[in-house]
């Protein structure tokens, strides 16, 4: 392991032996990498041991956790060649060790085995349910202490990870950008280049994203457009069964800078919404992200894609035989209709849901950047301008993070009918079966 020391909160991590750690910390003080450092020198020094590192997601590791511990962890003793990134399974060890890289959204996989060491990065993405579940998998018993570690940069202060590790159930170790050695100078006390680059980044934040990836503070988020959603409720982990054949839609809002996104809806018997896929990535032309659909659309029919208005972009995606349907893109009545599919039903049930890994490809630059990677990471940074006394008034929400929620109201507007109330479906499985598939034409020429 020459060439790294741990410093900080990191080296607390190294030296702890407890069951269960939490490494929270603000954005760019090297969690990741101090921890992935030690879970391979514990697979290199206990021979026959089996760690597992995941996220909530397996997509969201490829351009992230196992960047860093390609590029910057693994020197020796580990074979980086049998597979791809984006396909890789695990890592082999030349001493019998392994390493498993998984995704929570597949847990028949992680979780038909067992451990000595797992770690969990973006923890804050995982229900405490995901958590305990892991921890009964911490009983491999070839390495001399089982442990499983969480970082994160913190949430809100009523999240499960901060109130299990105030009940004292995870030993804690806060890391500080200081402990860095990239970003701080140790000798001379004082930031190198990158560190005051990366700060400078981090202070133009506001508000709670300020707290949290700057100050490392577990703020609440103050303002949100739709309070309602709750990952607990809406993030699913598997479709239902028969999903396949349910009727299905697409909703595109348009971006280059800001990410474009298309998402991929199926509509169950009782007519609620689940994004099962999405393309949420930015830096991309249209035509580029048309050949994408194209090739992740096949073998699929749907009753609508519904886009934003620019005319030349829709006529991009015509030249690659993709017809489109303008969106109705009023605000207010969309975000109502919103609101009534995240709220919980008299069923006991949201109308909409979100699968866990449907986004095709994390953006690298967007998560290197603290912006949101997925439309789902967009809920908790959607808000309204503050008002006088810390108030919000009721206006329009600040145009910042929104794509993905944009296209998301783009479908639920389509789909809910007009004077039949927000919830109500204009398709069913009846409709599609029977070929009535087809929006209003009156309504689609008011709406363009």
């Amino acid at each position: 392991m020459s060439g790294y020391t741990p410093y900080g909160g990191i080296r607390g991590v190294w030296h702890s032996r407890a069951t269960e750690v939490l490494a929270p910390g603000p954005a760019g003080t090297g969690k990741t990498r101090g921890i992935l450092e030690k879970v391979h020198l514990y697979l290199l020094k206990y021979h026959g041991t089996r760690a597992l590192i995941c996220r909530k997601t397996r997509a969201s590791m490829t351009e992230s956790v196992l960047v860093t511990f390609e590029a910057k962890v693994v020197r020796a003793g580990c074979n980086l060649n049998n597979q791809s990134r984006r396909t890789r399974t695990g890592y082999d060890y030349e001493n019998g060790s392994a390493m498993v890289v998984g995704g929570l959204d597949n847990p028949d996989r992680i979780m038909s085995t067992e451990y000595d060491i797992i770690a969990v990065f973006e923890a804050t993405e995982c229900s405490e349910d995901d958590w305990e579940k892991l921890t009964t998998r911490l009983r491999n018993g070839h390495g001399p202490y089982h442990q499983i570690i969480a970082d994160c940069n913190p949430a809100a202060p009523s999240h499960w990870l901060k109130r299990r590790a105030d009940r004292g159930q995870m030993e804690v170790h806060e890391c500080r950008h200081q402990d860095n050695p990239v970003l701080w100078n140790r000798e001379l006390g004082q930031w190198t280049e990158a560190g005051n680059k990366y700060l400078a980044t981090l202070q133009s934040l506001t508000g709670h994203r300020r707290a949290r990836l700057l100050d490392g503070r577990w703020s609440a988020a103050e303002g949100l457009v739709y309070p309602e959603f709750n990952p607990a409720t809406h993030v699913v982990n598997a479709m239902p069964p028969g999903w396949e054949k349910w009727p299905k839609l697409r909703s595109i809002d348009f971006g280059y800078v800001h990410p474009f996104v298309c998402q991929w809806w199926a509509i169950d018997p009782d007519s609620r919404l689940y994004l099962y896929r999405e393309i949420y990535h930015s830096r991309r032309t249209v035509a580029d992200h048309a050949a994408s659909i194209n090739r992740h659309s096949d073998g699929e029919t749907y009753v609508a894609t519904v886009t934003d208005h620019d005319a030349e972009d829709r006529a991009t995606l015509a030249a690659h035989g993709i017809q489109t349907v303008a969106a109705n893109k009023d605000h207010r009545t969309g975000r109502d209709a919103v609101h009534d599919r995240l709220r919980v039903q008299g069923d006991g049930r949201p109308r909409i849901y979100f699968l866990a890994g449907a986004t095709i490809e994390t953006d690298r630059e967007l998560y290197q950047a603290k912006k949101p990677t997925s439309t789902v990471a967009e809920f908790d940074c959607y808000l309204y301008p503050p008002g006088q006394d810390g108030k919000a008034p009721k206006e329009e929400p600040i145009k910042l993070y929104d794509d993905g929620l944009d296209a998301m109201r783009y479908a639920i507007m389509h789909l809910d009918a007009a004077g039949r109330g927000h919830g109500a479906s204009v398709i069913t499985v009846d409709d599609a079966a029977a070929g009535i598939l087809a929006t209003d034409l009156e309504t689609e020429r008011a709406w363009a």
